[in-house]
């Protein structure tokens, strides 16, 4: 997160001369509760409650998500102002012990955040266990260096901007692990009616990145999804 807040930040500041654009880094409730499956403690909202929060009462004028992240009904007077170049949307296979998902054995364990993937890997490889794995990349990659994981489930896009590249074993096709809505893009959250806002993060805006996120999460909201 505070990777892709940077880059904005540096982004804007390259695109308007002159103007300087402070972070505010926040850790929200989405981060503290790592010993639970988001599913059933709030979703993804819990990620960006706080950040919303900081908006409303001026603290901040925009946030930057990883678009995955954002429930597909934005709550009332708030949007998405721009959404950036996307990253492979892929979901990558991490192993320090074998190259392809295919080649785990039965009775190996994978660690994944994420119900999504898990399901499709239950489905696939109804023998593999699988394992709650909460945390940040860092976090994440550390305990499967301690042998406590197997494998684990990560996003492409994540481990490509944190330099972390070499770690993808395997980025799984579409058919194998479909990732989720807007994975790999980012967008930036304002206030509704902020023309200013709009108007500085416009130029970061890639039109076929924001027609492919909005297909996607219209697809989402017409199955039920969040």
């Amino acid at each position: 997160a505070l990777w892709q807040a940077e880059h904005v930040k540096q982004r804007l500041e390259k695109v308007h001369p002159g103007l300087a654009v402070e972070l505010l880094p926040m850790t929200t409730r989405g981060d503290q509760l790592l010993d639970q499956r988001l599913d059933t403690v709030g979703g993804k909202g819990l990620f960006n409650k706080e950040l919303e929060n900081a908006m409303l009462d001026g603290r901040a004028e925009l946030a930057v998500h990883s678009m995955k992240d954002v429930p597909a009904d934005m709550p009332p007077g708030f949007e998405i102002a721009a959404i950036l170049d996307r990253e492979d949307p892929r979901d990558a296979f991490v192993s320090n012990k074998v190259r392809r998902l295919d080649e785990l054995k039965g009775d190996a364990v994978l660690g994944t955040s994420s119900l999504r993937r898990a399901a499709q890997v239950k489905e696939r490889h109804p023998g593999l266990g699988l394992k709650l794995l909460r945390g940040n990349v860092e976090t994440r990659l550390a305990k499967l260096d301690r042998g406590e994981d197997d494998a684990i489930g990560l996003a492409v896009a994540g481990l490509v901007r944190l330099g972390l590249e070499a770690r993808i074993a395997e980025r799984l096709a579409p058919d194998t692990s479909l990732p989720a809505p807007g994975q790999g893009a980012i967008g930036i959250e304002c206030l509704s009616g902020r023309s200013d806002v709009r108007a500085l993060v416009a130029p970061l805006a890639e039109a076929g990145g924001a027609g492919c996120v909005g297909a996607e999460g219209a697809v989402c909201v017409g199955f039920g999804g969040s």
